[in-house]
């Protein structure tokens, strides 16, 4: 299953986690398939009985984020239809649903939690000033569909920082698409600012060997390279 934290991993972050997960049993692993499968009814059925809608995997995933992952549409309504279902709860890594749907491209999805009461605000690391946001999420997502809403809607910081100080356009040119990186430049994005490793925009591009491409459709100003000082004119 491909990892949701690919680009927390890359840029060397690290989330708040929540606590441990709870043990698995074999009900937690069947809920969790019913929800895998997108088998509807019978995640109706169970949380008619009784079903903790919330209860966490061995793999520190809730319900919800794990109908996400597995493009459980289904499952996903079901859950959301049930007034138990916290659609703000973390699953260990930190992550809220909401960013899963962003990551996903899947504007519906966001739409639908965020009616049911998914916040956008930063993620729960401190400082407050600095924490992954939707938008690192939208702005690495196959198409373009979350991050251009997000931005017309203007509903989050255009430059924020993570964790270790890495924006939404850092992650869309090392991870995500040119394009991508295209609308957050045009909506204003800082091509200046740099994280705390030092690196820039820029950089991450260069990193995922688009150099050239970024040249051709001009989407960052190539850095001026330093200038060596003999070492007779060195102070």
């Amino acid at each position: 299953m491909k990892s949701w934290l690919f680009a927390l991993a890359l840029v060397a972050s690290s989330a708040t986690a929540e606590p441990a997960p709870v043990p698995d049993s074999a009900a937690v692993r069947d809920w969790f398939r019913m929800a895998e499968l997108d088998a509807g009814p019978s995640v109706r059925s169970r949380l008619l009985a009784g079903q903790d809608p919330n209860v966490m995997n061995e793999r520190g995933q809730r319900a919800l984020h794990w109908a996400l992952m597995n493009d459980s549409g289904k499952a996903l309504q079901v859950l959301l239809d049930d007034p138990r279902t916290d659609p703000n709860a973390l699953n260990a890594a930190g992550e809220k649903p909401v960013w899963l749907a962003a990551i996903r491209g899947r504007l519906d999805w966001v739409q639908a939690l965020i009616q049911r009461g998914a916040s956008l605000e930063r993620g729960p690391q401190a400082p407050e000033a600095r924490a992954w946001t939707i938008l690192h999420y939208a702005a690495t997502a196959p198409n373009l569909k979350v991050l251009s809403w997000l931005l017309q809607e203007r509903c989050c910081d255009l430059n924020a920082g993570s964790t270790n100080g890495s924006t939404p356009l850092m992650l869309a040119l090392g991870y995500g698409s040119l394009d991508a990186a295209d609308l957050l430049i045009k909506a204003g994005a800082d091509i200046e600012r740099r994280n705390d490793l030092g690196l820039s925009a820029w950089d991450f591009g260069v990193r995922s060997g688009r150099e050239d491409a970024m040249r051709r459709m001009k989407l960052l100003p190539a850095p001026t390279p330093a200038v060596a000082v003999p070492l007779s004119e060195k102070p």
